[in-house]
């Protein structure tokens, strides 16, 4: 009888997908876009670094059912390109060392229980949970960091403005909850990472501003070029 285990692996399918509807609340989806995309555009310019979500990880060749689909992760040290799945040794058995999930109420048991588990034997160097609605969670963002093989909490610090913050040392980035939003907070440039698209905005709006400003001193017969 021949079975998955005993196939020669390049007859083994992986799937893209579990066939299955994705069923997400507008902040789980609007918070898992911003995180992968921001993410995207800080590590840009690094060639050996991955950014991804909602993409099975094969992490068993041989095995389609070893498999996990984190909703952000970051991999250091693999080509920054496109891929339908990742397969872990195929991609010189480097896991994630970062790892987000947007949790919430209903994804709770499998956010702490086997995905938790399942990313300490990967050796997923820091997971972080955000609960976006606040179903469960207190705070609504918490991180998780291993040691030795298991997780520890991530200390977290209360800014002058109620601000809860987080270090990543995987990213050199910081993980900020204001007014129960989540936000990745750079402190080499003390800057929130916008998407592109964020970016265009500020810029306009910036652009306005100036435009009323320099309507309003030529209103007042002032040069605003000789300011």
């Amino acid at each position: 009888m021949t079975t998955i285990s005993n196939l020669p692996s390049r007859l083994i399918e992986y799937p893209e997908s579990d066939g299955l509807p994705m069923a997400e609340s507008d902040q789980t989806r609007d918070y898992l876009v911003y995180a992968t995309k921001v993410l995207s555009v800080f590590f840009e310019t690094r060639t050996d670094v991955y950014v991804s979500g909602n993409l099975f990880i094969y992490y068993e060749e041989g095995n389609p059912e070893m498999v996990v689909a984190p909703d952000v992760f970051v991999v250091f040290g693999v080509e920054n390109r496109q891929r339908r799945i990742y397969k872990v040794w195929e991609e010189g058995d480097r896991t994630p060392n970062f790892v987000l999930e947007i949790t919430s109420k209903t994804t709770r048991s499998k956010d702490q229980g086997a995905k938790k588990g399942i990313y300490a034997f990967l050796g997923v160097e820091e997971y972080y949970q955000y609960d976006p609605t606040g179903d469960y969670l207190t705070p609504h963002l918490q991180g998780l960091r291993l040691v030795d093989g298991s997780y520890v909490p991530v200390p977290t610090t209360t800014l002058a403005d109620g601000t809860i913050a987080m270090s990543s040392d995987i990213l050199g980035l910081e993980l900020h909850l204001k007014e129960k939003a989540m936000r990745f907070y750079d402190p080499a440039t003390q800057r929130y990472l916008l998407t592109h698209e964020e970016e265009a905005a500020a810029r306009q709006t910036a652009e306005a501003r100036a435009e009323r400003l320099a309507a309003k001193l030529r209103e007042l017969n002032i040069d605003p070029d000789a300011l």
